[in-house]
């Protein structure tokens, strides 16, 4: 299977999967990111991660914590 059919196929199986939730709670957070509740909380209060006026953390910041860091 060439590097394009294993590309296509990756993009066809993420769209088969259940729509992400736009908001997320610290728990569930943390599961995505592979830390304790404690770690999304010291996050939140660092500015690490950001949260809205209900205190879910947007999804956006989910993705961008997932990001690899680029040396500075």
């Amino acid at each position: 299977m060439s590097d394009l059919e294993i590309a296509i196929k990756a993009i066809q199986l993420y769209a088969e999967m259940k729509p992400r939730p736009l908001h997320v709670n610290q728990v569930q957070a943390a599961e995505m990111l592979g830390v304790s509740r404690q770690t999304i909380a010291r996050m939140l209060r660092t500015g690490e991660l950001s949260y809205n006026k209900f205190g879910l953390i947007p999804i956006t910041e989910i993705d961008a914590a997932l990001k690899p860091r680029k040396a500075s």
